[in-house]
């Protein structure tokens, strides 16, 4: 059984989709063992206690430095013994510690076609700003791994979105979630629970 920590900062709503998997069957051999968060308010967190989850935060506004939150971040991940870190939109850049601690076993949802429109600055709504300011048509959202760099780690799924001529940002936003966040984020978890998703030279080989 693989065990997750899933880690969040607002609403919870990829979180919302993976719970939703598991209680459907679309996930197996999987459980979420904790949720955490950086910000105590977040809605997460009650989608968590909602379902029997445990949930906390752990915020760097409790810590004298960024090292320090750092270590207490890994440390009560470490705790709960998991196998897998999902960051389901969270918005803590993931310090080096914790990617050496966990090699390719922290995933991440970017809404949009890695590698364009990510890296610094793009997160969130300006991902979307950006799409849209470019003309583009196509978006969608990418399941990666996480390493040291920015969206810079292997690949696991994509799905693309189609960009609609009277889209706003936050109409956008809500689309790539539904078409494609919340189906591929599942799906990944699903995958490598299931031990079909093998990393071979820096590149995700996905088993039958």
């Amino acid at each position: 059984m693989l065990k997750m920590a899933v880690l969040v900062s607002g609403g919870g709503t990829n979180l919302q989709a993976i719970i939703d998997a598991i209680d459907s069957g679309k996930i197996t051999n999987a459980e979420i063992s904790v949720v955490i968060s950086n910000n105590a308010n977040a809605y997460a967190l009650e989608r968590a206690k909602h379902h029997g989850i445990e949930s906390l935060c752990v915020s760097p506004k409790n810590f004298e430095t960024r090292e320090e939150f750092n270590q207490k971040l890994l440390e009560t991940i470490q705790s709960y013994g998991v196998d897998l870190v999902v960051l389901a939109g969270c918005l803590v850049v993931i310090p080096e510690i914790m990617v050496k601690a966990y090699p390719n076993k922290i995933i991440n949802i970017h809404p949009a076609l890695i590698p364009s429109f990510c890296g610094t600055g793009y997160y969130g709504l300006k991902v979307h700003e950006g799409v849209l300011k470019r003309g583009v048509k196509v978006t969608g959202a990418t399941v990666h791994f996480v390493d040291e760099g920015t969206d810079t780690g292997p690949i696991i799924l994509q799905k693309a979105v189609e960009v609609r001529q009277d889209d706003t940002p936050e109409i956008l936003q809500r689309r790539v979630m539904e078409e494609a966040e919340w189906q591929i984020m599942p799906e990944a978890i699903n995958l490598i629970a299931n031990h079909k998703v093998q990393v071979i030279d820096g590149l995700v080989k996905i088993s039958e």
